[in-house]
């Protein structure tokens, strides 16, 4: 696998990744800027603080994931010529480029993520850089072409943990705890990744994390001007 492959999937997939559709769903619903509103991310649930619409969450929610699941599915298909069978275990195979070819849809993942979580096209149209999201739908969406374990996982315990403690951002830290920890227990070779995506979601949570274990979160954030922003 060539470097130059590697960075061509990497910035084909940030390119992706930063299609702020948050942003293009509330300017067209409601004409306003969402970055304005609730946590001032570019993000689903801040499309439902802006718009007081599930059914307009729910279009930002599959767009967003969407961004993930197209482009690691083309890279983990260029790579592996397989869709469903999980990269780590593809990593595992027989032939001695098999853990070389998983670089590939890794860089996928890494280049939605972070597109998602540092928008250009953003970036272009308010003539500044800096984080716009968080990563999870789109990191979601990843997760499911690139190994459907690890987002099952993912799911399962971020809504578990949502539902029993009330507040969304345990959840979402949750989530991304458990990614490392899904590939830990399938002993799966690319956990060294598996870490390193958790982490980058959960720097992007970090600050408000820190909130919440100081009681400056809100329960269920989900109306605007109800929670903090960032």
């Amino acid at each position: 696998m060539s470097p130059e492959t590697l960075l061509l999937t990497a910035l084909g997939s940030y390119a992706i990744g930063s299609i702020p559709w948050a942003y293009t769903i509330v300017r067209a619903v409601t004409g306003e800027d969402v970055t304005a509103h609730g946590t001032g991310n570019v993000g689903a649930m801040n499309v439902r603080r802006t718009t007081g619409s599930w059914g307009w969450f729910a279009v930002a929610m599959v767009a967003d994931a969407l961004k993930g699941i197209i482009p690691v599915a083309i890279a983990k298909s260029l790579a592996f010529g397989s869709l469903v069978t999980p990269v780590g275990v593809l990593m595992r195979g027989s032939s001695p480029d098999a853990a070389a070819l998983g670089l590939l849809p890794m860089a996928a993942v890494a280049g939605a993520v972070l597109g998602h979580n540092y928008s250009v096209w953003l970036a272009i149209k308010k003539r500044r850089f800096g984080r716009t999201g968080k990563g999870l739908a789109t990191g979601g969406g990843a997760l499911l072409s690139y190994d459907w374990r690890y987002c099952l996982a993912v799911v399962v315990v971020g809504l578990a943990t949502i539902a029993v403690t009330r507040y969304m951002m345990a959840g979402q830290v949750a989530a991304a705890a458990t990614l490392p920890a899904a590939a830990l227990i399938a002993r799966s070779p690319d956990w060294p990744f598996a870490l390193a995506m958790g982490l980058v979601v959960y720097a992007a949570h970090h600050r408000r994390f820190v909130g919440l274990l100081r009681g400056q979160e809100p329960q269920l954030y989900i109306h605007d001007r109800s929670g903090p922003r960032g």
